[in-house]
């Protein structure tokens, strides 16, 4: 990763002062936005804001070039930070500069200016009004439009997640009617830095279940059209936001328990179209029921991966944990009958409730194994959160 470097900036940027402000930009070939965005910026921020703007730069065409020209006279310290590697994406780099911010506030916008930079003061101003941790622009409350959106499918596409995210998460999403939104502006304090663990663009959301700011304000906003460049939101984006719904919803030991569960249900699917397919094939039904077992298994065990433990992989290689999981899971299997027939001959019980019994206590002895023996959880960091090296 490249150091932070201050381009433009005649005076020192502000170091937590009462109000202060850290601009938070993440770019991704932005090279013909950042010039306007900057010259807006420049015409709408107050002289006596003390305000700092740090772009998180994952491009790979000249936009840290083009945001240095464009910072040559702009009032405020203006800083870039290029990542050689796009963790998390979009919400990966605003974390990394909120762990770089200096100011009280961090105010988050996109470069390509479908966010107003006029609005920039009018987050901070509600929030230090208020007393709010967290001051979301909102293209659904009254004045707000999402007009920028451009085509109907888009914007099924976001009322869709909008729906999907309130719904997942109501308590953390109360009084947050554009959790999609990725204008806002939060308290530096109130951030848990620990506890983020960004997947794609929609950092707003990671940042109020994680952390649960309270309370939280709204301004309406008009979505803009975009000035210059192509949209970044694709299918692909559209998948790591359900992946990270998914991982968001299973932070819980009880969810990722229940999450375990179901699709360890879908994971009948492939073991009788598998067993379908090989005694179809002429193959013994009963070295057929243990091949197919295995795609089972495999689904499982990718659906797993993806949506309950992403964050828990980085410690093993992905063939240990397969093999792991493929052990435990057909671990299960031999141990269900000899604890059948011992709930059926010591305890006395009838053949359905003790195999109904047998098969609830393997579950919950799978899951606790596959928690521990693939997925051990990782240390919680106990350093402080990354400052801004200066050149």
């Amino acid at each position: 990763m490249a150091p932070v470097a201050p381009v433009g900036a005649e005076r020192e940027a502000p170091r937590g002062a009462a109000g202060s402000v850290t601009l938070i930009i993440p770019t991704f070939n932005e090279a013909g936005n950042v010039a306007e965005l900057l010259r807006r910026l420049g015409g709408a921020l107050p002289g006596d804001l003390p305000c700092e703007v740090l772009f998180v730069d994952d491009s790979t065409d000249d936009t840290p070039a083009a945001v240095e020209k464009a910072a040559a006279d702009h009032p405020f310290p203006v800083s870039v930070l290029h990542r050689e590697v796009a963790e998390g994406g979009l919400g990966g780099a605003v974390v990394e500069g909120i762990r770089r911010a200096d100011g009280d506030w961090i105010v988050v916008m996109d470069a390509d200016l479908q966010h107003p930079p006029h609005l920039v003061p009018e987050l901070v101003g509600e929030g230090e009004r208020t007393g709010a941790d967290l001051v979301v622009a909102s293209r659904y409350v009254s004045g707000g439009s999402r007009a920028g959106l451009a085509g109907s499918y888009r914007v099924a596409v976001s009322r869709a997640a909008t729906w999907l995210a309130k719904g997942l998460f109501p308590r953390a999403l109360r009084g947050i009617s554009d959790p999609m939104s990725g204008f806002f502006a939060m308290r530096r304090s109130a951030v848990t830095d620990g506890a983020l663990r960004p997947l794609g663009y929609k950092i707003l959301l990671e940042l109020a279940v994680r952390c649960r700011p309270a309370p939280v304000a709204e301004v309406p906003f008009v979505f803009q059209e975009r000035f210059a460049g192509e949209s970044k939101s694709t299918a692909r984006e559209g998948m790591r936001f359900l992946a990270h719904l998914a991982s968001l919803r299973s932070a819980a030991p009880l969810a990722r328990m229940i999450g375990f569960g179901l699709i360890g249900l879908t994971g009948f699917v492939p073991n009788l179209v598998a067993l379908w397919l090989l005694t179809g094939a002429g193959m013994h039904y009963l070295p057929a029921e243990i091949v197919a077992n295995q795609a089972g298994v495999l689904w499982n065990f990718v659906l797993i991966e993806v949506l309950l433990f992403r964050e828990r992989r980085r410690h093993r290689h992905w063939a240990d944990r397969v093999g792991r999981f493929a052990l435990l899971a057909n671990a299960d299997l031999l141990l269900r009958i000899p604890l059948i027939a011992v709930f059926v001959g010591r305890l006395g019980m009838e053949v359905l409730p003790a195999t109904a019994l047998a098969l609830v206590t393997t579950f919950v002895l799978r899951f606790a194994a596959t928690e521990a023996l693939v997925y051990l959880p990782r240390r919680a960091s106990t350093a402080e959160p990354g400052r801004r090296t200066r050149t």
